[in-house]
């Protein structure tokens, strides 16, 4: 089972569909690049980029990102910061990045870019909502039932919520497998309250029946 931490969620700009749309085209294009020339660490290096120089340095971010930032300044930001100690595709991405102002996406662009990565590998994200933490046991088993499901390898991404009473809550994209309790409850309720109204339009039925004679 492939299962990983690595925290790539694009931040709340994701909402805004045209900048996502960017994002990907950017995110693509990286992965493309990479692909060409053989660089296969491009984006490790994104990654450490934002949690080694981004997050730990939240001012240097909003300067860099920022849209009233001069380009220039930018470029020689990128140049100090990273130098000679990135890679030429990574650095030359982070300046075109920067030529356009669009490194206020560089979070949305790594969020995709692992994603597509996951599935250009053979892998797609899926959420499990259990109501207790699933044992390592559990989590294997779901994984192997998954994979033929979706054909692909799952990666799982586990949460919890106390309120399902019991078993899981499983979505791979828009397609959700609700197999918790709570679910189970209100499809029983369902069914009791259907099987009553039935029953009173069946009573109903007779004495109109009945009436009528």
């Amino acid at each position: 089972m492939a299962k990983q931490n690595i925290q790539t969620r694009p931040p709340s700009v994701m909402e805004d569909p045209s900048v996502a749309s960017l994002a990907r085209v950017y995110a693509v294009a990286l992965l493309d690049a990479a692909q060409a020339t053989g660089v296969g660490a491009t984006l490790e290096e994104l990654q450490s980029f934002l949690d080694d120089v981004l997050t730990p340095q939240p001012d240097f971010e909003r300067l860099l990102c920022a849209p009233i930032t001069p380009v220039e300044d930018k470029l020689a930001l990128i140049e100090r910061v990273l130098g000679s100690r990135g890679s030429p595709l990574f650095v030359n991405f982070l300046r075109v990045l920067a030529r356009h102002n669009r490194l206020d996406i560089v979070r949305a662009i790594a969020g995709i870019a692992q994603r597509e990565q996951e599935l250009r590998s053979g892998q797609k994200r899926v959420q499990v909502t259990s109501a207790k933490p699933l044992s390592k046991s559990a989590e294997e088993s779901i994984a192997a039932a998954l994979k033929p499901l979706i054909n692909a390898q799952p990666i799982l991404e586990t949460a919890v919520d106390p309120s399902l009473v019991g078993g899981v809550v499983i979505r791979v994209g828009d397609t959700v497998y609700d197999g918790s309790v709570r679910n189970r409850l209100k499809q029983l309720r369902a069914r009791l309250r259907e099987r009553c109204m039935h029953e009173v339009q069946r009573g109903r039925d007779r004495f109109s029946h009945s009436e009528g004679n």
